[in-house]
């Protein structure tokens, strides 16, 4: 609530479970179906509901973030409204270039989105890690290209060989800009990421909620 205020900001989801956690918090919340391809399908059906010329969509599996990269999101989607924009850090472990959890980016000078993989690209004649950026799941979408992107009902072939949705866009002939930003985020893509997650959480947090937090990771974990 650091970047937008409360009022223009919603938590989409399929899931009562969380539709209850948040109304218990004081967070809006929309129901999606359960047949959402990716997030992005979930938040053009979202859009459905809530009309605007920009959605700025940060997915459920970054639970750290830095609120001035939120901003930067926006303000790069207000300079261009036309474009999808989305996010991207540098690669500074050699484990995360190889890593294929982690999507690649590779774009061009000016920040257009060339193309974007969990193989380790960009590569070299040795095959050895130099210079990499990684994609930070943040966007922005101007509602148009929401549309297009949802009016296709599989997904498209190299997004489905990826599994990386943000490529259906290039695949469907959208030009996507990628802005950089901080190191912040924290993507929890297996359990590894939850402990990581914790582990950060207490240094900001400390005391009773840092433990409250890792009591109810360790009750699910151990369900």
């Amino acid at each position: 609530m650091q970047s937008f205020p409360k009022e223009k900001i919603f938590v989409a989801t399929d899931d009562q479970r969380i539709e209850t956690h948040c109304l218990e918090i004081g967070i809006q919340t929309i129901m999606t179906s359960t047949n959402c391809l990716t997030g992005t399908d979930r938040v053009w059906e979202a859009s459905q509901q809530i009309d605007a010329d920009i959605y700025v969509n940060v997915q459920g599996d970054e639970p750290l973030f830095n609120p001035d990269d939120i901003t930067a999101v926006l303000q790069a989607s207000q300079r261009d409204p036309h474009l999808v924009i989305n996010a991207m850090c540098q690669i500074n472990e050699e484990s995360d270039y190889f890593n294929y959890h982690v999507p690649k980016v590779v774009a061009s000078v000016d920040g257009k989105l060339l193309y974007m993989s969990r193989s380790a690209i960009p590569s070299n004649e040795t095959n050895h890690f130099a210079f990499a950026m990684r994609q930070v799941c943040a966007y922005a979408f101007p509602k148009a290209a929401l549309a297009g992107f949802a009016s296709v009902s599989a997904r498209t072939p190299l997004e489905s060989q990826e599994d990386i949705e943000i490529i259906r866009f290039l695949e469907l002939g959208y030009e996507v800009k990628m802005i950089e930003v901080s190191h912040d985020s924290i993507p929890v893509d297996r359990p590894a990421d939850v402990e990581r997650v914790i582990e950060v959480l207490e240094k900001k947090l400390g005391g009773s909620s840092a433990k409250q937090i890792k009591d109810i990771y360790r009750k699910k974990k151990n369900n």
